[in-house]
């Protein structure tokens, strides 16, 4: 019987561990699986990553590059490439969005998921471990005692048995016979000891045995089924959430395609030639007509070399022309230029210097109302401080007029336009006789002959009426007028004002000694 329960033991525990090394094996592997999804899924935005990078290096290569002239072309197939160009730009940064929402979403969250997974399992394995050496501690123990119960119950026959021997030995005293039947008695005590020990332990080891098969070991068990079935759904969750990250942003992609279509479909040809032509157009009159040269009538003898009738040269058709390199730089004027193009490059260059003198104008009414608050609240700020910037700020204003009136006498010449290039002129002429009453007071103490060439000069020049002075002003600061246009003042000099501020924060003035020029109106008090 001890031999059975022994062989039953040791099968039960052979299996129970074979079960054991199976559960190892595929938690474990499934735990692998794990991490080869997570690597598997690095690898992948790696892949994303760098496909983006290419193609944001890709857009960025052939995006316009050169010249402001070649920069703000508008032709409509240019144009489309350079949207093909940004919306391929837009799709690069979806896929870097993918990426980083695979990073985050799916790397991190299941590389955290199964380090917490590990540990569980490494705890589940452990106590299972520590409950199959418990119960093997307690076979052990077992085995001791029915070893012990098989001695001490064998002892206690052969006892009894000498016992019995002595006292049918008719040669045996009866102290003898006494002395072994109290042997055989303790003999027989120490066997019944040991069979209840045997008993006991062979109870409890029943007993451990039953809560290790009925409930450890299947508890634990479950905890580790319930450990793997989570596992395996937080996979799954992983398999989807790599779709639904591509998903998500399908939306945009399809927005960029739909973008890069869109470009495609604006292009229109007719436009782009109806655009070159007036980019190009040269304004230049077609030739004339070749007149009839006839030479089957004879030539006269001539009387000088100055009367010999040279045979006319053809010009050169002028659009089938090819300029000649020249190495010199272009005009200010683009009087380089054709007449029509010329014509768009100065009303190009006007616009932009009335962009600029806005901005100064701009600046400028900055700085006035900052002084104004600097001297109402002087803990604020030194009024004097703003000193250099309003000088600087005038120069730049003085700088711009000047330029602006240069390119619109040159527009003006351009297009043709008479009013423009009477009004032109007319300033000039301004400018000129106010010149000439400077000279004129300083001719009166020159000599008669100097004076006389003097006053002969703006005689000629004062058919038109001066402009009278329409008010008086005192100068609060001194100007340093150092742009074309600019007077310079000092602080409490008088002066005659000849034009008033015409919201641009500029007056015009006159010193006493007549000289004449543009102000900032914040400089005088009028």
């Amino acid at each position: 019987m001890g031999i059975c329960v022994c062989v039953f033991c040791n099968l039960m525990f052979s299996l129970l561990q074979d079960q054991y090394d199976v559960i190892d094996k595929h938690t474990q592997s499934g735990l692998d699986l794990v991490e080869r999804y997570v690597k598997f899924v690095k690898e992948r935005t790696e892949i994303e990553q760098g496909y983006a990078k290419q193609l944001r290096n890709l857009s960025r290569k052939y995006l316009k590059r050169g010249t402001k002239e070649e920069q703000e072309c508008r032709f409509t197939n240019h144009q489309a490439f350079q949207d093909v160009l940004n919306e391929l730009n837009d799709y690069a940064g979806q896929r870097e969005l993918i990426a980083e929402n695979m990073i985050t979403g799916i790397c991190v969250e299941l590389t955290k998921y199964l380090r917490d997974l590990k540990e569980e399992r490494k705890t589940y394995l452990a106590d299972a471990r520590k409950a199959q050496q418990n119960l093997e501690i307690s076979f052990k123990q077992l085995e001791n005692t029915k070893k012990r119960f098989a001695k001490e119950w064998g002892e206690a026959e052969k006892a009894i048995q000498q016992a019995e021997r002595t006292e049918n030995d008719i040669t045996a005293t009866k102290a003898e016979v006494d002395k072994m039947k109290t042997l055989a008695h303790g003999r027989t005590h120490t066997a019944e000891e040991s069979r209840n020990d045997y008993a006991a332990q062979l109870q409890k080891y029943n007993k451990e045995q039953n809560a290790f098969y009925y409930s450890e070991i299947p508890q634990l068990f479950n905890k580790l089924q319930d450990l793997d079935e989570r596992r395996i759904l937080s996979l799954a969750k992983g398999y989807i959430q790599f779709a639904h990250t591509e998903t998500a942003v399908l939306p945009i992609i399809t927005k960029c395609l739909d973008g890069i279509s869109t470009a495609g479909k604006n292009v229109d040809a007719k436009q782009d030639s109806i655009r070159l032509i007036e980019q190009n157009k040269s304004g230049f009159d077609r030739p004339a007509d070749v007149e009839y040269e006839d030479y089957s009538q004879a030539i006269k003898p001539a009387t000088s070399e100055n009367n010999i009738n040279h045979p006319k040269v053809r010009t050169k058709l002028w659009p089938f022309t090819k300029k000649a390199k020249v190495c010199t730089p272009p005009a200010e004027d683009f009087s380089h230029l054709p007449p029509e193009q010329r014509r768009k490059k100065l009303q190009s260059k006007v616009d932009e210097i009335n962009k600029e003198l806005q901005k100064e104008q701009d600046q400028s009414d900055a700085l006035v109302k900052m002084k104004g608050v600097y001297e109402q609240s002087p803990q604020m700020g030194d009024p004097a401080s703003l000193e250099p910037q309003f000088q600087q700020t005038a120069q730049n204003i003085a700088r711009l007029r000047g330029e602006l009136r240069k390119y619109e006498s040159w527009l003006a010449e351009a297009s043709g336009d008479d009013s423009t290039n009477t009004a032109v002129n007319n300033n000039n002429k301004h400018r000129q006789i106010h010149n000439t009453l400077y000279d004129v007071s300083l001719s009166r103490s020159l000599p008669a002959d100097l004076s006389q060439n003097i006053y002969s000069e703006f005689d000629d020049d004062f058919e038109e009426d001066i402009e009278p002075p329409i008010g008086q002003a005192t100068a609060l600061y001194t100007f340093e007028g150092a742009s074309e246009g600019t007077v310079s003042i000092t602080e409490g000099e008088q002066l005659s004002v000849m034009e008033r501020d015409k919201g641009d924060g500029w007056m015009r003035v006159q010193r006493a000694n007549g000289d004449e020029g543009y102000i900032p109106s914040s400089y005088v008090q009028f």
